[in-house]
């Protein structure tokens, strides 16, 4: 594996050798049933990932996407935590292990290679994750644990300083999704990241999930400025993100697309047992750029919402506000005050 590749390329190159050799209408076919799988509803103790070929189609299907969700949500979690690295880590029905590629890359520069855990039900996923990670070259990947585990009320976990939790939620039942979010602020020593789908639902799942780890003593490092209440309105919209993936000529066959890329709508929730340095606001819809001014939508460390409108006579303020984007904290530079 070519070490100077990007760890995106990298991911897509282990794709394509997972899925050399295989039929691309059985991999369409096995795509097929698991978006109506995902459409439906998933009892807790049902691995949605029957078999190899499940696998295969789900991490040519989805792990890409997942993978640059993650991703973003941890950019975000890094500017507001510094120099914070976790020397431990365990990802919760982790799966073929996109999370856990982006914890890699993320911290791939530390002096030591985070000690990874991933865990999941589906023993397929959980091979076929192994192989992937041996394919990567990163070492913090090759040396990860791929542990067997019932995910829901009955998970037991061991401590880690960082506790990621990605497209799970979904899959539970209620019950089990607040058991799972407890038993994770109390597993985490330093810090919790959640992602799940960029839609109302996912958007609830994510505010539950935030409200059980302040009420267990975590603070709130990103998206929000803030540890308080969400000031959006329940049923009046909800907050997501968006990550542009690349799509391979594999991936787009897979996918049934034409398009050159994709856009991955999500949101999550980042949350530490010390205290962070989030942003002072946050972009929560993509800017408008119009005739010498920027329009935008903020969440702002005063607990509420609000619109900003940059204009040419910012000066360097505004050549920033033309150049950020949806996700991304405002100001740029906090030192450098809105006038």
């Amino acid at each position: 594996m070519n070490h100077s590749l990007p760890v995106p390329d990298v991911l897509r190159s282990a794709l394509a050798g997972l899925l050399d050799g295989l039929p691309p209408s059985a991999t369409s076919g096995a795509v097929d049933r698991l978006i109506s799988h995902y459409r439906g509803v998933v009892p807790t103790g049902a691995p949605v990932l029957r078999d190899r070929s499940d696998v295969a189609a789900y991490a040519a299907y989805r792990m890409p996407a997942t993978f640059e969700a993650v991703r973003s949500a941890l950019d975000a979690f890094r500017d507001a935590t510094g120099a914070w690295t976790p020397a431990t880590h365990t990802d919760i029905g982790g799966g073929t292990g996109s999370a856990s590629w982006a914890v890699a890359e993320a911290w791939q520069d530390a002096a030591t290679p985070v000690a990874t855990t991933v865990l999941d039900w589906a023993e397929p996923a959980l091979a076929i994750g192994r192989e992937l990670a041996e394919a990567s070259g990163l070492p913090g990947l090759r040396a990860a644990r791929w542990e067997r585990a019932r995910i829901g009320s009955a998970l037991t976990l061991d401590g880690a300083d960082l506790v990621t939790v990605s497209y799970v939620l979904n899959e539970l039942t209620p019950e089990d999704r607040r058991s799972l979010v407890d038993a994770v602020a109390g597993a985490a020593s330093g810090a919790v990241v959640i992602v799940e789908p960029g839609t109302p639902d996912g958007y609830a799942r994510v505010i539950e999930a935030r409200d059980r780890l302040i009420a267990a003593g975590l603070h709130i490092a990103a998206p929000c400025p803030h540890s308080a209440a969400c000031p959006i309105e329940p049923g009046t919209d909800w907050c997501h993100f968006s990550a542009r993936v690349s799509r391979s000529s594999l991936h787009r066959q897979v996918k049934g697309g034409s398009l050159a890329y994709e856009d991955e709508k999500f949101s999550y929730v980042a949350a530490t047992r010390f205290p962070p340095s989030p942003a002072p606001a946050r972009v929560i819809r993509r800017p408008q750029i119009r005739k010498g001014q920027v329009l935008l939508e903020l969440c702002t460390a005063q607990e509420q919402l609000s619109r900003e409108t940059v204009s040419k006579r910012h000066g360097a303020l505004y050549r920033a506000a033309r150049d950020v984007e949806w996700g991304d904290p405002w100001p740029p530079h906090p030192e450098e005050p809105a006038s």
